[in-house]
């Protein structure tokens, strides 16, 4: 399983899907957090594997 964890929420996601389709599934925005991987920046069209942990950080703006 892949698990995306944001703030104080965890869930589990079957590999094989995108960023983008795991962050859907979390109920998240996909245009307000980014992901990360082994502290690395990723994109969303990456393809999640096995094993893998996401963080999402929010996506903070200001004016």
């Amino acid at each position: 399983m892949v698990k995306i964890i944001y703030r104080d929420k965890e869930w589990e996601v079957k590999p094989g899907i995108t960023v983008k389709k795991a962050i859907k599934e979390a109920g998240l925005l996909v245009e307000a957090v980014l992901p990360i991987k082994d502290g690395k920046l990723i994109t969303e069209d990456t393809v999640l594997k096995d094993g893998d942990v996401v963080k999402l950080i929010a996506v903070i703006s200001g004016g």
